[in-house]
C-alpha cells in the first residue's frame, strides 16, 4: 500500500469515527427516551440512503471526470474542509472555544424527546431524530469518502475505511454507554484536519502539474509541517488567553 493510500485510510477512518460518535450519541438518546426499535430503524434507513449516495455519485466521478481536473477541484474542497476542522480544533485546544461535550448533547436530546411519551412500538419522533442524526453526521463522512476516494482513484478503499470505523464506534458505545465524552474527540478532529489539509495541498499541486519531491512520501512532510504549525498556533493562542473557557456542550 502506498503512502497516500495509508494516509487516506487513516484520514477517512478518523473522520468517520468522529462523526459516528456524534451520531451514536443522538441514536442512544432517541433509543432511551423514545424506544430502541424506532431509533435503530431510523439509523438503518439513514445508513442505506448514505450508501446509495456514495454509489450514485462516487462511481461517475471516478470513471467520467479527468483525474487532473478532479484533483484540483477536490483538493480545494478538502483544503477548505480540513482548515475548518483544524480551526475549530485549535480554538478548543487553546481554550478559546468550549470543548464539545457528548454527555451534554445526550442529556439535551433526551430532555427534548422525553417531553411527550411514545404511544406505539414505532415512534415517529424517535425515528426522525435518529434518522436526522445519522444522516447529517454521515453526510460529512460521505463527502470525505467521495473526495478522497475519487481523487486518489481508491473509492472502494475509502468506503472500506469508513465502514471499518462503524464496529469500532459501536464497541465504544457498548462499553462506555452514554459516557462518550471519554473519546478524545478534539484530538481526533485535529489529526483529521491536518490530514485533510495535507491532502488538499498535495492534490491541488498534483492537479496543477507540480511534481512533489519523493512523490507520495511528500504527504508525510506536509503532515509534519501542518502538525508543527498547529502546535505553534495552539501555544501562542493559549498564552494570549486570559482564562480558559469552561467545558460546555
Amino acid at each position: 500500500m502506498t503512502t497516500s493510500a495509508v494516509v487516506l485510510v487513516l484520514a477517512v477512518f478518523g473522520a468517520s469515527a468522529v462523526e459516528m460518535v456524534e451520531a451514536l450519541t443522538i441514536v442512544l438518546a432517541a433509543g432511551v427516551s423514545r424506544g430502541w426499535r424506532s431509533a435503530f430503524e431510523g439509523a438503518a434507513v439513514a445508513a442505506v440512503v448514505l450508501a446509495v449516495l456514495v454509489a450514485a455519485i462516487g462511481v461517475p466521478l471516478v470513471h467520467l471526470v479527468p483525474l487532473k481536473a478532479l484533483r484540483v477541484v477536490i483538493g480545494g474542497l478538502l483544503l477548505v474542509l480540513g482548515l475548518n476542522w483544524l480551526r475549530k480544533a485549535i480554538l478548543r485546544a487553546s481554550g478559546h472555544k468550549a470543548l464539545h461535550d457528548e454527555d451534554a448533547v445526550y442529556a439535551e436530546t433526551v430532555s427534548s424527546l422525553s417531553a411527550s411519551k411514545p404511544g406505539a412500538s414505532r415512534d415517529a419522533a424517535g425515528f426522525t431524530v435518529a434518522f436526522k442524526g445519522v444522516f447529517l453526521e454521515g453526510l460529512e463522512v460521505v463527502l470525505i469518502v467521495l473526495t478522497l476516494g475519487s481523487s486518489s482513484r481508491h473509492l472502494a478503499l475509502a468506503a472500506v475505511a469508513a465502514a471499518a470505523a462503524l464496529p469500532v464506534v459501536a464497541v465504544i458505545g457498548a462499553v462506555v454507554g452514554r459516557q462518550l465524552s471519554e473519546v478524545p474527540e478534539n484530538a481526533m478532529k485535529m489529526g483529521v484536519g491536518i490530514m485533510l489539509t495535507s491532502f488538499g495541498v498535495f492534490w491541488i499541486g498534483e492537479g496543477a502539474g507540480l511534481r512533489w519531491p519523493g512523490s507520495d512520501l511528500f504527504l508525510l512532510a506536509l503532515f509534519g509541517l501542518f502538525l508543527l504549525a498547529t502546535a505553534g498556533v495552539v501555544r501562542l493562542m493559549r498564552r494570549a488567553l486570559p482564562s480558559p473557557v469552561d467545558r460546555v456542550a
